[in-house]
This record gives C-alpha cells, sequence and structure tokens, in this order.
C-alpha cells in the first residue's frame, strides 16, 4: 500500500505520539524515519533513564516568540496523561528534584511503550526512508467533482501518498544522531515563516584566562545561583574543559545571546562580605582559602585565591583589610563572567527558535494556509526548559495533531 490517511515524517517522540494518537482514530497511519530505528533521542535523554515529562509544566516554562501557542496543547494532553500511559504499561520510574520523572530502569520501556501502541493502532513504521521531494496534487472527490489536496512524498523506498502530512523530523541538535534542516525546507517551500535558529539547553565555552581556570577544574560541581538580565536559576555548575556545564548553565543557557555577560553566586544563601569579616573575628589566624575550602572544594578555593587575593594567599585573615574583604565576598556572590559562546548544536538538547507558530492553529497544529500540513515537536517554534518539559511538548504537541490528521 502506498496512500495513506496520515504520514508523518519523523519517528521520534513526537511523531509516534502523532502516530498512535491518529492511528487510535481508525486513521491509516505512515511513520517514515531517515535513521536505522525510530526514537533515538528518547534512548539517549536522561542518562539512558529517559525524563519523560515534568510534575509542574507550566506554560512560562517555554519559550517562543508566540508565547501563547503552546497552552492549548498542553492543555489538551497533561504531563498526567502521560503518566497514565506510563502506568498503563507497568513502567516504573520516580521523581528527582524539581519534579523531574525517570524511569527506574532504562528509557527502552517508554520507546517500548510508544512502538507497542502503535502496533495495536496498525501503524505502519518506516526506516531508512529519506524522503526526497514533497508536493500537493489536486484530486477528485468524485461524482462532485469537486478537488481535495493530496500531498506526494517521492522517497528511496518509493513514492507514497496521503490527504494529512504531518513534519516531526525535529530540530537541529545533535546532528550525529541525524538532525537536519529537513523541516525548516519543508517550511519554507510551503512559504513559512522560519525563526532564526540556535543551541538550546548546551554548555558554555570560554577563551583564556578563565578556559585554563575551568580546565584545571574539570569535574567540580557546585550549587549555585547563575543569572543574566533575563533569568535566573538555582542549580549545580559543573566546570569542564571547555568551560561550564551542568544544569544552571543548559538553563540559562536557552535566555543568553553573544557577548553577554552571565553572573555566578557561589554563595547563594550567604551574604559574604558579612560573613568573611565574621571570619576575621572568630579565626584570625586563618588562611582565607583555608576557610572558603570548608564550603567550596579545595581546588575551586585555591583557583579563587588567584584571581581574587592573588597578593594576600598567604596572610592570615586577620591581617587583611576589610575593604578587601568585602571586595572579595561581593565577587563570591556575583562572579562575573562572558562566555565566548556554546558549544552549539553538537552537543545541545535542543533548537531554539524554528518554524513560527503564527501560521498554526494551536487548537490543530494544522497550517492555516495549507490544508492538511501539520508541524509539531522541536521544529516549532516552542522550547521547554531542562526536566521534562521538552518531551512533554512532543506529547502534546504530537497528540493534539493525532486528533485531527
Amino acid at each position: 500500500m502506498t496512500h495513506f490517511d496520515v504520514i508523518i515524517i519523523g519517528g521520534g517522540a513526537s511523531g509516534l505520539m502523532c502516530a498512535l494518537a491518529a492511528g487510535q482514530r481508525g486513521r491509516r497511519v505512515l511513520v517514515l524515519d531517515s535513521s536505522n530505528k525510530v526514537g533515538k533521542k528518547i534512548l539517549m535523554s536522561g542518562g539512558g533513564r529517559c525524563n519523560f515529562t515534568n510534575l509542574h509544566i507550566e506554560p512560562a516554562c517555554f519559550l517562543s516568540a508566540n508565547s501563547q501557542f503552546c497552552i492549548s496543547a498542553l492543555n489538551r494532553y497533561t504531563q498526567w496523561d502521560f503518566i497514565a500511559l506510563v502506568e498503563k504499561h507497568g513502567i516504573a520510574f520516580h521523581e528527582r528534584k524539581h519534579g523531574q520523572l525517570f524511569c527506574n530502569d532504562s528509557s527502552k520501556a517508554i520507546l517500548g511503550m510508544l512502538i507497542s501502541e502503535c502496533e495495536r493502532a496498525n501503524v505502519t513504521i518506516c526506516v531508512l526512508c529519506e524522503t526526497d521531494k514533497v508536493e500537493v496534487m489536486n484530486t477528485s472527490t468524485g461524482n462532485s467533482g469537486g478537488q481535495r489536496k493530496r500531498f506526494k512524498l517521492a522517497t528511496n523506498k518509493g513514492d507514497f501518498t496521503a490527504e494529512s502530512l504531518v513534519i516531526a523530523s525535529g530540530g537541529l541538535s545533535i546532528p550525529t544522531m541525524g538532525a537536519t534542516s529537513f523541516a525548516y525546507d519543508i517550511a519554507r517551500q510551503f512559504g513559512l515563516n522560519v525563526l532564526p535558529t540556535r543551541a538550546g539547553l548546551v554548555p558554555f565555552m570560554f577563551t583564556e584566562p578563565f578556559k585554563a581556570v575551568a580546565s584545571r577544574l574539570s569535574g567540580v560541581a557546585i550549587a549555585v545561583d547563575l543569572w543574566n538580565d533575563q533569568q535566573s536559576f538555582r542549580e549545580n555548575v559543573l566546570f569542564t574543559h571547555r568551560g561550564l556545564s551542568g544544569p544552571a548553565v543548559l538553563q540559562l543557557s536557552n535566555y543568553w545571546h553573544p557577548g553577554e555577560t552571565v553572573c555566578m553566586n557561589l554563595f547563594p544563601d550567604e551574604d559574604m562580605p558579612t560573613w568573611l569579616k565574621k571570619q576575621k573575628n572568630r579565626h584570625p589566624r586563618s588562611l582565607l582559602r583555608t576557610l572558603l575550602s570548608d564550603r567550596l572544594t579545595r581546588s575551586l578555593a585555591q583557583e579563587l585565591q588567584g584571581l581574587l587575593w592573588p597578593m594576600h594567599a598567604e596572610m592570615a585573615i586577620g591581617e587583611i583589610p576589610d575593604r578587601v574583604l568585602e571586595t572579595v565576598g561581593t565577587h563570591l556572590n556575583g562572579w562575573s563572567l562572558k562566555p565566548s559562546g556554546t558549544e552549539g548544536y553538537r552537543t545541545a538538547e535542543v533548537t531554539l527558535g524554528g518554524v513560527d507558530t503564527t501560521a498554526f492553529s494551536s487548537k490543530t497544529m494544522e497550517c492555516r494556509t495549507q490544508t492538511g500540513l501539520y508541524f509539531i515537536g522541536e521544529a516549532m517554534d516552542v522550547t521547554g526548559w531542562l526536566g521534562g518539559y521538552n518531551f512533554q511538548w512532543a506529547w502534546s504537541s504530537g497528540y493534539t495533531a493525532g486528533q485531527f490528521v
């Protein structure tokens, strides 16, 4: 069979969810994926345990030029709906901080669940299938003499046709897993606007001298407040050979633009100028790095010494002038850093920007100017926070489109 009711290009989270939802409605569904297996990003996510959703899904946790667009889909298919599906399949899971839900065992359980639901709904999945061309044909509706649109796809596995076409091929993040600009190319083919894209949920890189500091501290993690003019996150920061990573950095990267400075508070719950002067009275013979080593790692305290009080390195804190302690404390509460860039799509978990949502119905995911054409998932200009939000957008947008294709 080469004709289907629905063809979905992309066998990731949103594509599989759309397929099972449409199949459950009795639609004949074909999923095409260029990779050798579907759901690769599902398998690698969450360190192999798949952070499949979050208990605290809110529209404010999503970035988009059209901030209201995600609301309808998130309400139509909620985190509780997906949790119910997970429980129906007997998949054990647990909650981590900030409402993040992970599989107890392997991400394979989530992918297996989606494939099982697709099989029950008689969905056809075709892998290693490259779509070379998409065109729209007018076909007769029969005795009425009217015309309707039909999509025709030319692929390396032959030609396929369908009344509804869903683009679920994702963004540009992690190209080694098959990410391409296909969704954006199709959008432009149909005259749709594609907003500028950039890597999201991605580590920061730095030039010297901070790059050398970060490299020497590689592997050290510390809970901090990290912020810029747009957002602030209290989470761990991880020093790497290239710069900074960890949850706080990944989160803030969505709100950072090249040339901007970020600030790090190494002691979020402490006024450090005051604390240091108290230590001066309590432990006047101690070295400043020794006092900080008790609260930070020894290596980090040593690096901070070289940056903030090198002239007083071997001086007891009791001998350090208060004005110097105030300056050091202020820096510890607001370490100003200027990334040279991010690690880019190579390690980015998501793609910011993408297909402009203003051309789509938020209630159906259908294009307003091309009947039967739908976009879902990461390809659209909707990006969630770290912690299961992007998977929930995939489930919600995929399910929503699946009700109308």
